[in-house]
């Protein structure tokens, strides 16, 4: 009965983990064995039956009935006298099955089994995470607000699974409170000393491209396929559409009527500005799709080099451009060409690049962010203007200025 008391009271566990009582009896077979192997330093010449519908574990040790006084190994043998204890009719040579009782392993041998079952279940629970979760690596995952901590925010899903939502691979404009649910797409599982960490990512350009799959049914049944998408999360997102069916508008399909389709997937990513972009092999085409808004005059490109220089009128570039920079390269990583962007009809303008003589670099990455990349470019707009739009000083922007104009003074 101590052995059936002991199954039960383990039994407990299958309630509270996803084991079913079969798993937990082979590990306890395998726990009870490792109790054997340290008590009598070995356990192959014992029996454990396990009888998974009644909850009941039996243990039998094998011994030979050898003459008394001949006893050279206590666990393999035993003497005719302790065997005839067992059954009186027992003769020299023959097998004897005795029953081990639980109390036979000792108080502290089974506080170690017990301990050691607790660890085995958990392992197993462990194992089985780890293998769901990375079955869903690269899907939408959802998942409640546990705890903000400085670095990340530690999520729990409906069966207490903890997943991990580190702070940059959140959208900058993300604010979630305690109870709130949040989607993602499942990063990464690793097992890390036995134990799961599981990585969901809201910046991941997977993310938006899972997102079209939920709410634009044409995505889903593969009649349009995503062909690449490129983010700055929570800023500006490029996505480039095919549909092999010429029916199929697959921009139109996907932005929807008044932008009615793609609106849900803006909310959810703070209003981030996507642009869907019909996907050709062409690659001057999508070059000029990619870099929309802007109108594109003309194209030079370089394939082998993977550059091409684009033409635009003046008040195309800072389209091109875009805010901080985001539209060209964007463009780029969607198109994998280096573009870089010129004014039409502006003559003997000088780039910024070659004023690095007097000029710091950082000054000019400052103006290159807002798409001025030439010293005529930076002498057309307003001081006022330009100390908005940067991170300079107005004495810096003057200065600045001054060296360029007395570059055309010459």
């Amino acid at each position: 009965m101590e052995n059936i008391a002991l199954i039960e009271s383990f039994s407990e566990f299958k309630d509270d983990k996803l084991i079913d009582r079969v798993t937990l009896m082979a590990i306890l077979e395998d726990v009870f064995r490792n109790a054997l192997k340290k008590k009598y330093g070995e356990d192959d010449n014992f029996d454990i039956i396990v009888n998974p519908d009644k909850g009941d574990l039996e243990i039998w040790r094998n011994r030979i009935v050898v003459a008394d006084g001949e006893v050279e190994d206590s666990n393999r043998e035993i003497s005719l006298t302790q065997a005839r204890k067992i059954e009186p009719d027992f003769e020299v040579g023959e097998d004897v099955s005795e029953e081990v009782k639980l109390v036979d392993l000792g108080r502290r041998a089974i506080l170690a089994l017990r301990q050691n079952l607790i660890s085995k279940i958990h392992e197993h629970d462990n194992t089985n995470i780890y293998k769901h979760f990375k079955d869903l690596e690269g899907e939408i995952y959802t998942a409640e607000v546990h705890h903000i901590r400085h670095r990340a925010i530690i999520l729990l899903d409906d069966e207490g699974n903890e997943i991990v939502l580190p702070k940059d691979r959140q959208i900058p404009s993300d604010f979630f409170r305690k109870g709130e649910n949040v989607r993602g797409i499942i990063e990464s599982v690793e097992l890390k000393g036995n134990k799961p960490t599981i990585i969901m990512s809201r910046t991941a350009p997977g993310f938006l491209e899972k997102l079209f799959e939920q709410e634009i049914p044409e995505v889903f049944d593969g009649l349009i396929t995503i062909k690449k998408v490129v983010r700055v999360p929570g800023e500006k997102a490029k996505v480039a559409v095919d549909s092999y069916d010429d029916r199929i508008d697959p921009v139109g399909a996907c932005v929807g009527m008044k932008g009615s389709r793609i609106h849900s997937i803006v909310r959810e990513l703070g209003n981030e500005n996507i642009d869907v972009i019909n996907f050709t092999n062409n690659e001057q085409l999508f070059i000029t799709r990619a870099l929309s808004p802007a109108k594109i005059t003309s194209i030079k490109m370089n394939e082998e080099a993977k550059t091409a220089e684009v033409m635009l009128k003046p008040e195309e570039v800072s389209k091109a451009i875009g805010r901080g920079g985001h539209n060209i390269r964007l463009a780029g990583q969607l198109t994998g060409y280096e573009i870089d962007v010129y004014r039409e009809g502006v003559e003997e303008d000088v780039e910024l690049k070659e004023f690095t003589d007097e000029i710091e670099d950082w000054v000019i990455a400052e103006f290159s962010k807002i798409g001025l990349d030439t010293a005529k470019s930076v002498l057309e707009q307003d001081v006022d203007d330009l100390v908005r739009r940067t991170d300079l000083e107005e004495e810096t922007i003057k200065d600045v200025m001054s060296v360029l104009r007395a570059e055309f003074e010459e």
